[in-house]
C-alpha cells in the first residue's frame, strides 16, 4: 500500500512557506522586496497554492480545478515532482498541460476516467518519470515501438492494443494485465540489453498473447514475480526458466501449455506459488515440486497429470492451498496430510512475502482464481488466509484417511467425483472451521457421524450419490441443507429427506388410536399435555395465592364488589330513564282515547328485567 508519510510531511511545509510570502509581500507592508521581487514571490505563493490542493486530494479541490485541467491551453503556474490525482475526475481527455511538467517523477492518474489515447508526445516525455500508474482507466493506444524506461509502471485496465512494448534495463515493475496486447511474448523478454536486467514484476495475464514461450528468460534473472495467466500461449516451459533463481510466484493458468513441467524449475529455491490450472500438462507431478518447503499454493487443476499424489507433500509445512482436481491421479490420498501444519488450528504463520512484493512505497499482490464453494471467486488481499484442499475428479481410492479430518484450520475440502470407499470419521467434527464439504459420487458406506452438527460454520454441503445409510444427524447447521446434499442414497433417512426412519414408524404404531391416525398433526398428544398442565399450573397459580394470603383474598373479592355495585348504579339509572320515557308514552296514547295491550305489558317486562338484575348482582 502505498506510503503517505512524504505527503504528510510537505503539507504543513506547503502551508508554512505560503504564510510567509504573505507576510513579505502584502500591499501595506514596508518595501521589503521590490516590483519584480514581489511578482516573482506572489506567483511562488500561487504555485504552493497550487502544489497545496494536489497534495491535499481532496475531490471538492479537483472539482474546481476540473474546468482548467480539461482546458487543451491550459499553462498551470507551478512546477510538480509529484502528481497523485487517483480517482479524480479528470477525463475524458488526457490532460495536455502535462507535457509543461518538466520536473515530474512520480504521475498517479489512476481511476481518473481519462477515455482517450495517449498522445505522439507522451512516452518521449514520460520517460525520466520514475513511476507511472495508470491503472483503471480506458486509455488506448498502440505502444509496441516505445521503449519504457519507467522504474514502476502499471498500465493494467486499460485498452492498450497491439504488439507488446521494449523495455529498458531500468524497468523493476511492469503490469500490462487486462489488456488487448496480441502477438508473441518475445519481443518483450528477448531483446538485447547492453546492463543485467533489473524486471521484477511481469504481468502480462487477461491479454491476447499468443506463440510460444520464448527461451530467453535468462536475460531476467531479477524476476520474483510471473504472471502470464489467460492468453492464448502454447508449446512447453523453456528450460531458461530455471535461471529465474529468485522467483517466488509463477502463474500459467488458463493457456494452452502442454508437455512435462521441466525439471530446471527445481532451481527456483524460494518458489512460494505455482499456478499450472486450466492447460494440458501430463505426466507424474514432479517430487521437486511437493519437496519445495517454501511453497504456500500449489494449483495444477484441470491438466493430465497421472500417477499418485506423492506423500513428500506433507513435509510442505507453509502449504495454504493444494488444488489438484480434474486430473488422472489415482491410488490412495496420503495419510501424512496432517503434518501440513499451516492447515491446523491456531494463527497462521510463515513468509507471506512470496505472495506480495514490495517495492518503494508500493506493492503488487498476487491473485488466484479458486473454486470454493462450487463457484469461481478471485482471491487477493486475502489469499494468504485461504486454506482448502481439493482433489475432486480423479481417480482416488481407498478410504478417506483419519488423518485429513486432524486438520482442524481447513476451510474447504472436495473430494467428490473418485472412488472413495468406508466411512465418514467422528473426527470431522473437530473441524470448525469448515466451510465447504463436498464427499458426494464416490462409495461411501455407514452413517453420517452425528458430530457433523458441530460443524456451525459449514455454509456448503454435498453428500449426494453416495452408500450412506441411517438417520441424517439433527442439529441447525445439517437441518438447513436441501434434500440434493444428501440426495441418491437410498438408505438415508429423516429430515430434510421426505423418507421416515424405521424407529419413527414404529413410534407412530405404539401411539394411542385418534392420536397415531391424526397424520398430519404428529405432536398433538404434546399439545393436550402441555395444555392441561398450563391450565392446572395457572389455575392454582391464581387460586393458591388467593387461599393460603387473606389481605389478598379480601382484596380480590371487594374489587369485584366495587365493579358489582359500579354496574348495578349505572343500570338502575338507565331502567329508570327508560322508565320515565315509557311513561310519557303511556300517557300520550292515554291522551288519544286509544286502548293498547302493549301498553299494559311494558311496566310488567320493566319489573322483570330490574328485578333480574338486582338478584345477579346480590348474588
Amino acid at each position: 500500500m502505498r506510503n503517505s508519510r512524504p505527503m504528510i510531511l510537505l503539507f504543513p511545509l506547503v502551508c508554512f512557506l505560503s504564510s510567509i510570502i504573505s507576510i513579505f509581500c502584502e500591499p501595506n507592508t514596508l518595501g521589503v522586496c521590490n516590483e519584480k521581487e514581489k511578482h516573482a514571490l506572489l506567483r511562488f505563493k500561487q504555485a504552493l497554492s497550487w502544489m497545496k490542493t494536489v497534495v491535499d486530494g481532496k475531490q471538492s479541490a479537483a472539482a474546481t480545478l476540473q474546468g482548467e485541467w480539461l482546458s487543451s491551453n491550459w499553462t498551470p503556474p507551478f512546477q510538480l515532482e509529484y502528481l497523485e490525482a487517483d480517482s479524480w475526475k479528470i477525463g475524458p481527455k488526457f490532460p495536455a498541460w502535462l507535457k509543461t511538467q518538466k520536473s515530474l517523477s512520480y504521475l498517479f492518474l489512476s481511476s481518473s476516467g481519462i477515455v482517450d489515447t495517449t498522445p505522439n508526445w507522451f512516452w518521449k516525455w514520460a520517460s525520466s518519470i520514475q513511476e507511472i500508474h495508470f491503472f483503471d482507466n480506458q486509455i488506448s493506444g498502440d505502444i509496441s515501438k516505445v521503449v519504457l524506461n519507467n522504474t514502476i509502471l502499471d498500465l493494467s485496465s486499460n485498452r492498450f492494443s497491439g504488439q507488446l512494448p521494449l523495455l529498458s534495463s531500468n524497468v523493476v515493475v511492469l503490469n500490462i494485465a487486462n489488456n488487448s496486447f496480441s502477438g508473441q511474448i518475445s519481443p518483450l523478454i528477448c531483446r538485447k540489453i547492453n546492463e543485467r536486467g533489473k524486471l521484477k514484476v511481469l504481468d502480462i495475464s487477461n491479454n491476447a498473447l499468443s506463440g510460444e514461450l520464448s527461451d530467453c528468460w535468462m536475460h531476467w534473472p531479477s524476476l520474483t514475480h510471473i504472471n502470464l495467466e489467460s492468453n492464448d500461449l502454447s508449446g512447453e516451459i523453456p528450460d531458461s526458466m530455471g535461471c529465474l533463481v529468485a522467483l517466488k510466484a509463477f502463474s500459467l493458468r488458463k493457456n494452452s501449455f502442454h508437455g512435462d513441467i521441466p525439471s530446471s524449475l527445481q532451481n527456483c529455491k524460494v518458489l512460494g506459488l505455482i499456478s499450472l490450472s486450466d492447460n494440458k500438462f501430463s505426466g507424474i507431478i514432479p517430487r521437486w515440486i511437493v519437496e519445495r518447503t517454501t511453497l504456500m499454493v500449489i494449483d495444477l487443476r484441470s491438466n493430465k497429470f497421472m500417477g499418485d499424489i506423492p506423500p513428500q507433500i506433507c513435509q510442505l509445512s507453509y502449504l495454504r492451498v493444494l488444488d489438484l482436481a480434474n486430473n488422472s491421479l489415482s491410488r490412495t490420498i496420503p495419510k501424512c496430510l496432517n503434518n501440513i501444519s499451516s492447515m491446523t488450528a491456531g494463527p497462521i504463520e510463515g513468509d507471506f512475502n512470496v505472495l506480495e512484493a514490495d517495492y518503494y512505497y508500493e506493492s503488487y499482490m498476487e491473485s488466484l482464481i479458486l473454486n470454493i464453494k462450487g463457484m469461481d471467486s478471485e482471491y487477493k488481499k486475502i489469499l494468504q488466509y485461504v486454506r482448502m484442499i481439493d482433489l475432486s475428479s480423479n481417480n482416488l481410492s481407498g478410504s478417506i484417511p483419519v488423518e485429513i479430518f486432524s486438520l482442524l484450520g481447513l476451510q474447504s475440502l472436495n473430494l467428490s467425483h473418485n472412488h472413495l470407499t468406508g466411512m465418514i470419521s467422528v473426527e470431522i467434527g473437530g473441524m470448525e472451521y469448515l466451510e465447504s464439504l463436498d464427499l458426494s459420487r464416490n462409495n461411501l458406506s455407514g452413517e453420517i457421524p452425528q458430530t457433523m452438527a458441530n460443524l456451525t460454520f459449514l455454509g456448503v454441503l454435498n453428500l449426494s450419490y453416495n452408500n450412506l445409510s441411517g438417520r441424517i444427524p439433527s442439529g441447525t447447521q445439517i437441518q438447513t441443507f436441501s434434500l440434493l446434499s444428501f440426495f441418491g442414497n437410498a438408505e438415508l433417512c429423516g429430515a430434510p429427506l421426505s423418507k421416515n426412519c424405521p424407529e419413527d414408524d414404529e413410534e407412530e404404531t405404539q401411539q394411542p388410536t385418534g392420536v397415531g391416525e391424526n397424520k398430519e398433526f404428529p405432536n398433538i398428544a404434546w399439545f393436550y399435555i402441555g395444555m392441561g398442565s398450563g391450565f392446572f399450573v395457572g389455575l392454582w397459580g391464581v387460586c393458591g395465592c388467593l387461599f393460603f394470603n387473606k389481605a389478598w383474598r379480601h382484596a380480590y373479592f371487594q374489587y369485584f364488589d366495587d365493579i358489582k355495585d359500579s354496574a348495578y348504579v349505572v343500570i338502575a339509572i338507565k331502567l329508570k330513564w327508560l322508565h320515565q320515557k315509557l311513561g310519557i308514552y303511556n300517557a300520550e296514547d292515554d291522551d288519544q282515547g286509544s286502548v293498547s295491550t302493549s301498553s299494559v305489558a311494558w311496566p310488567k317486562s320493566e319489573c322483570a328485567l330490574v328485578y333480574m338484575f338486582e338478584v345477579m348482582f346480590v348474588l
